[in-house]
């Protein structure tokens, strides 16, 4: 790798560290969350600070070289294989205005740190299931939260985005600007953001948790959720997965291999409203757990309690206009444990309310006449054509009531990540004002470990 031997010389101004694969801690900082797919390139860059991702796009410039980023690796979809890696998991700022109810958060900032820093404050960030995923990336791609029906998008509700353009020039763009709304909902397409200034919510409390249901009561629960969630407030969001748990000692005897639907409740309103609420839910019979309470909002983690160790996952999903009986019991056949190909954590999660309304700004997340979202998750570790072809198969299911596809719940997938699938993420409109922007502002297409928008 011609490039690697002066990369030192060339980013002398960096105070983070400069690494190439020779180099110890090479490994250490291109590791990330998805271990099924890791970044190889020829020069890693720890940032510290927005000076130092600028001078690495710089240098990535003027060697003609791709640029891909990493705070936690949650969302890694495309591994480069060369080029330069920006690592801003060490950008960890803060800042909470307690007046304006607002936060700027570092391009390296977790949920969980943001929901400490807001919640001394009586706030709450529009935050995702696991607290462990980075706050840019997550808003990047829509940002779809645990309190989404209520709020909406994490991305409707960005005031400022500071990045870093191919050029090499620090942008602070607001709303109106016209990369403000291409860069939201696109997952890292148009630089690397260094910085966000988001909204805060004036929640301390919700009610929520998870009821259990053994294999006997899967698919009567799932057609009691699909009832249920027709006729609810926008202050209740909700999901359900249907999953077998690994038989692991950690688990009880009686949960070890065990096909199971989780059905995931978060609400803003009264525990005693919630209790109203979930009657039906609890009606579906024997729970092997029932955990719904009102917590405050520092353990909403517990609503959907994602893996907390790094592991290698692909996943797709599918936007839906409705989600009659007919797709309910398909997408169970397809994904279940009797299923070719072996059971896959598959669900749904309710969508409509606040995340039907206009976005401001124009900004680049579609689909919102979604009433639901179907999910499908799988381990890599057979060869690509093979996952391809199932979550293509199990896709095909609810193919007469999709409508598109959710950025942020776009997983893995990189032999297959193609301009095919990138087009399902937005209407044609959309597509076609993504990509004559990026042409004016990514020529090169030097950010395009992602699922990319190509120039024109």
């Amino acid at each position: 790798m011609t490039n690697t031997a002066h990369a030192r010389i060339e980013l002398p101004a960096t105070t983070g560290p400069v690494l190439t694969p020779a180099d110890d801690g090479y490994r250490a900082e291109t590791a990330g969350f998805q271990a099924g797919y890791t970044h190889r390139p020829a020069v890693v860059v720890g940032a510290l600070h927005a000076e130092d991702v600028r001078a690495a796009v710089e240098y990535a410039a003027r060697q003609s070289l791709p640029v891909a980023v990493q705070a936690t690796g949650h969302g890694l979809s495309v591994a480069t294989d060369g080029g330069v890696l920006v690592n801003t998991r060490r950008m960890t700022d803060i800042r909470i205005d307690a007046a304006t109810r607002t936060a700027r958060v570092g391009a390296g900032v977790q949920a969980g740190e943001l929901i400490a820093a807001a919640a001394a404050h009586g706030l709450a960030p529009l935050n995702g299931s696991s607290p462990s995923v980075g706050v840019v990336g997550y808003t990047l791609g829509g940002g779809l939260g645990i309190l989404a029906r209520e709020f909406g998008y994490a991305a409707d509700h960005v005031r400022a985005v500071e990045l870093v353009t191919a050029d090499g020039r620090l942008r602070r763009v607001l709303p109106g600007d016209e990369l403000f709304s291409a860069v939201l909902g696109t997952g890292g397409n148009f630089g690397v953001v260094t910085a966000l200034e988001m909204e805060l919510v004036p929640v301390t409390t919700v009610y929520g948790g998870q009821l259990t249901f053994p294999a006997r009561l899967v698919e009567p629960a799932v057609e009691a959720w699909r009832l249920w969630t027709a006729d609810l407030p926008e202050q209740l969001s909700s999901a359900i997965s249907m999953l077998t748990l690994p038989d692991l000692p950690q688990l009880p005897p009686h949960l070890r291999g065990q096909y199971t639907a989780t059905i995931n409740i978060a609400y803003t309103g009264t525990a005693s409203e919630g209790e109203r609420l979930v009657a039906p839910l609890r009606a579906i019979g024997e729970r092997l757990n029932d955990d719904l309470r009102s917590m405050p909002y520092l353990e909403s983690h517990g609503i959907y309690r994602d893996p907390e160790r790094p592991h290698p996952y692909t996943a797709t999903n599918a936007l839906l206009s409705e989600l009659p009986a007919d797709a309910a019991d398909a997408f169970l056949d397809a994904t279940g444990p009797a299923s070719a190909g072996g059971p896959v954590v598959a669900g749904f999660r309710h969508l409509g309310g606040a995340l039907g309304r206009p976005g401001p700004a124009g900004i680049a997340v579609d689909g919102r006449e979604a009433a639901y979202v179907a999910r499908a998750i799988t381990m890599p570790q057979v060869p690509a054509d093979e996952i391809r072809d199932r979550l293509e198969g199990i896709r095909k299911t609810v193919a007469p009531w999709t409508i598109g596809a959710n950025l942020n719940f776009l997983y893995g997938g990189g032999d297959f990540a193609d301009e095919t699938q990138t087009r399902e993420i937005f209407g044609p409109a959309t597509y076609d004002r993504l990509a004559t922007l990026k042409s004016k502002y990514d020529p090169a297409n030097m950010f395009r470990f992602n699922r990319n928008i190509r120039p024109r």
